[in-house]
């Protein structure tokens, strides 16, 4: 590892450390805050009776715990999917369409966070980026998040290049700088275009290498939420923090690229 992923990966740690213990105590295991169905008094499941099928309150839970899974990335997506459509057939709001004002307004949010939760855990890249915040992380300025609010605000988005690409971007920025004149200038140059595509491509093998370098780490944090240490689980989030933050960052320029190229 050089000098400059050592300082990045030095910048991932300072951030885990920055941790809002607040919203991890604030988490409520579905059941806790009411034992017994509200209507008939039977112990309840956790988001509708199984004795009366009465939607019950929801409880602040995370997506994870929402659908009884514990927080590990390499995520079981059938058992996701099969959950997530008998969790449907139980709180969508037609169900509950003769109800009264207070079970239609319930069946509501608990649909509403089944949908959320389960378009986030679905997807793998999401359902990382939702563990990281849970963990008191947020993504840098790399994210698509932040991509977009500086998109939609017209802000200058801070762009942090990975040290191991610094030649390799200042390179393809000349490149497109010089495509832009030509443009304008309504001039063609094949071969400025052919060096602009193996840029491209080679850009876009670091980024599924990155994935592939993503998802062992999802095998390190699973294996940590069983039997880890808390300090072995910061850095693992350290080092998929960092692989995020890269992977984001080729991500935007290889869109800038495309950009440029039509």
């Amino acid at each position: 590892m050089g000098a400059g992923d050592a300082s990045a990966l030095n910048f991932a740690w300072q951030i885990l450390n920055i941790v809002n213990t607040e919203s991890k105590s604030s988490v409520i295991v579905p059941g806790e805050a009411s034992t017994s169905c509200w209507s008939c008094g039977t112990m309840r499941a956790k988001h509708f009776c199984s004795a009366c099928g009465k939607v019950q309150p929801a409880v602040p839970v995370d997506y994870f715990t929402f659908f009884g899974f514990p927080r590990k990335l390499e995520l079981d997506t059938a058992a996701l999917e099969k959950e997530f459509y008998a969790l449907s057939r139980h709180l969508h709001p037609d169900v509950f369409a003769q109800s009264d004002e207070q079970e239609r307004a319930w069946s509501l949010e608990q649909s509403s966070m089944l949908n959320d939760a389960y378009r986030t855990l679905k997807d793998p890249i999401k359902r990382t980026e939702y563990l990281l915040r849970l963990e008191g992380v947020e993504l840098g300025e790399q994210s698509k998040r932040a991509t977009e609010k500086a998109r939609a605000s017209g802000e200058v988005k801070k762009q942090v290049v990975p040290t191991d690409l610094l030649e390799e971007v200042f390179e393809l920025n000349m490149h497109l700088e010089e495509l832009r004149m030509q443009k304008k200038a309504g001039e063609d140059d094949p071969a400025l275009l052919e060096e602009i595509g193996k840029a491209k491509l080679s850009l876009e093998e670091k980024y599924d290498a990155l994935f592939n370098e993503l998802k062992q780490e999802w095998k390190k944090w699973d294996a940590a939420v069983d039997a880890g240490t808390e300090e072995t689980r910061k850095q693992i989030l350290a080092r998929i923090l960092d692989v995020l933050n890269r992977r984001n960052y080729i991500r935007n320029l290889v869109r800038d690229v495309n950009e440029a190229m039509e």
